[in-house]
């Protein structure tokens, strides 16, 4: 059975692999994909002694966001490289075994951020059956120069020739790409390989029978406690909420709808819909989208935004608890928290803070310390979570809805505080406003650049890789002014600029539903940003996206009639100039906009 990823339960044998956590954005991730292979693995800092680590039959370095050569950056007991215990380092991992072992570690040209192409040299049996190129997920800037005496390199893309080391007679072997996520092609065999082929282990474990757990987990944490739930419609909510409905009755699991005046056209009769299938009895909306629209009201900063939003759940929830007509003192606050939710606001030790989570903002931090919380989904990611969904029979309509995020139309809405002209940047435009991104597991608030057309894939990715001040590549589909005419206004979240966010949305939605589009995707974030002429101040970014787990990205382009079809429609919103197309991938840029 899979318990939390961050738990041992009492008997369990010890871990035949043990990842060490040096900070990266995908370390619970290998953790997870070892466990899919049948394999118990779990996760440990990245200091731990090797002592600690007898009997383990691999150790995994995962990646992480810091340099190897500056001081502070995390570490392994040196140790470990000389016991019997198969390593492998992926990423910063691969850096610090070269770094330790007297190895070359440079800053490189240019960073390579999501696809590359890896071409494979010597063979090992970490590329068993695994020969010629393949295509990899990569995340890094820095890179390793010179291998260590004793290594081999396996093999290397264009930008970094040395993308795979592997010692000559020791059980050391290192890549520099990520075979966890699900845009390396063969990631899965290369742990396999590693797993079965390298380290010897035997299968001790069934990923399957996950809901008897989870239900004892629930009954264990909320004990005689009632559990009360801000729900919203989503996927992960939905989900948790049923699980505890299960696990505890009807009548000890309440859930309230918050409408924040930050969600999408017909949004709040869809969840009433919802929640009358799934037999909840106590259940309500409360209308609170004057005093969130007040809360946010001239706020620009995307972290401001996300941190507002989270307080003011807690103050209406407290609002809410205080008149005692729901949970009389004697509850705790249920969540639908996924584990990339956790690691994007710096749960793990050593991560950096990409973007917090509203579910993870300080109010939210005193209820987990003082025990108030239940969260059953924190330790899982979304596939997990949709599989989890089917085996409680949630109707599949909800089920594979979209993902949408808690803050809700607030951050799909961005913010300006200047007036400022677009600035020619060869071979396009830097749009006067920034977006968050991920890259080397760092979290990155950098310009976009804006290119007429759509230009292939490839041509986003190395503009991303060789430009330092941008994180994300826009094309220009069609505009009421030049690209050269565009400007940022002064914009903030207003009634005004919400509706229109919400018009465009529903267009894109709808358009997206009749072709059969959204089905192609994983999640279709649709954006108003601040850029304009005249008296059309706003233009709306497409940003349709195939994702397993959240956690890497990749864009889908769709067909060129929908694409037409649906930019004549937005461009009749009011105040709507232009209609761009995210070009970029997760990394570097979020699936999110803020």
């Amino acid at each position: 059975m899979r318990k939390r990823l961050s738990d041992i339960s009492e008997g369990l044998s010890t871990p035949q692999i043990t990842v060490l956590d040096a900070g990266g954005q995908y370390c619970h991730l290998i953790a997870r994909k070892i466990r899919d292979l049948g394999v118990y693995a779990d996760v440990q800092p990245s200091e731990t002694p090797a002592s600690q680590l007898a009997g383990r039959k691999g150790i995994i370095i995962s990646g992480g966001p810091d340099s190897v050569y500056e001081a502070g950056s995390p570490q392994i007991d040196p140790k470990i490289l000389s016991t019997s215990s198969a390593v492998l380092g992926i990423c910063y991992g691969q850096q610090l075994m070269t770094h330790m072992l007297g190895g070359r570690v440079r800053k490189g040209e240019k960073g390579e951020y999501g696809f590359a192409r890896f071409q494979t040299g010597r063979p090992h049996a970490l590329f068993a059956s695994l020969n010629g190129q393949l295509q990899v997920w990569m995340n890094h800037r820095d890179q390793v120069e010179l291998a260590p005496e004793g290594f081999d390199v396996l093999g290397g893309t264009f930008t970094c020739p040395v993308a795979a080391i592997a010692h000559r007679t020791r059980p050391l072997m290192a890549v520099q790409f990520h075979p966890e996520v699900a845009h390396t092609q063969q990631g899965h065999q290369i742990l396999a390989n590693f797993v079965f082929g390298v380290c010897g282990c035997t299968k001790d474990w069934d990923p399957k029978d996950r809901i008897g757990p989870l239900e004892k987990q629930i009954q264990a944490i909320a004990a005689d406690r009632n559990v009360f739930f801000f729900v919203s419609g989503g996927v992960d909510s939905t989900v948790a909420y049923t699980l505890c409905l299960r696990a505890l009755g009807p009548e000890r699991v309440f859930g309230i709808y918050v409408d924040t005046g930050l969600m999408r056209e017909g949004e709040t009769a869809y969840v009433r819909r919802l929640f009358q299938q799934l037999g909840a009895t106590a259940f309500r909306v409360e209308e609170a989208e004057t005093e969130f629209l007040k809360a946010l009201e001239g706020v620009t900063d995307p972290e401001e935004k996300r941190h507002i939003i989270g307080e003011q759940f807690i103050v209406v929830q407290e609002r809410i608890l205080s008149t005692g007509h729901f949970l009389d003192g004697h509850w705790i606050l249920g969540q639908g928290t996924i584990y990339p939710d956790t690691i994007e606001s710096g749960g793990s030790a050593k991560a950096d803070v990409i973007k917090t989570h509203h579910n993870r903002v300080a109010g939210i931090q005193k209820l987990i310390e003082s025990g108030r919380i239940i969260e059953p989904l924190a330790s899982f990611y979304k596939d997990e979570v949709r599989e989890i969904g089917g085996e409680l029979d949630i109707p599949g309509e909800f089920l594979h809805r979209h993902p949408f995020p808690g803050p809700g139309l607030a951050i799909r809405c961005l913010c300006s505080e200047t007036v400022a002209p677009v600035t020619r940047s060869d071979p396009g435009w830097l749009l006067p406003i920034r977006s968050v991104g991920v890259k080397g597991d760092s979290r990155s608030y950098h310009s976009v650049l804006a290119l007429e057309g759509l230009p292939e894939d490839e041509v986003a990715t190395e503009l991303v890789n060789r430009m330092l001040d941008i994180n994300r590549v826009v094309g220009l589909v069609h505009a009421r002014a030049g690209i050269a005419e565009l400007r940022s206004s002064r914009g903030t979240l207003t009634r005004e600029r919400l509706e229109r966010l919400r018009q465009a949305d529903a267009i894109v939605r709808q358009l997206s539903e009749e072709s059969g589009f959204d089905r192609e995707v994983w999640q279709f974030p649709v954006v108003l940003i601040p850029i304009g002429a005249g008296s059309n101040p706003d233009s709306v970014v497409l940003r349709p996206i195939h994702s397993v787990d959240g956690m890497t990205a990749q864009v889908v382009r769709m067909p060129h009639e929908l694409l037409h079809r649906m930019t004549y429609e937005l461009l009749s919103v009011n105040g709507v100039c232009g209609v761009f197309y995210d070009l970029t991938h997760k990394p570097p840029g979020t699936i999110e906009w803020e």
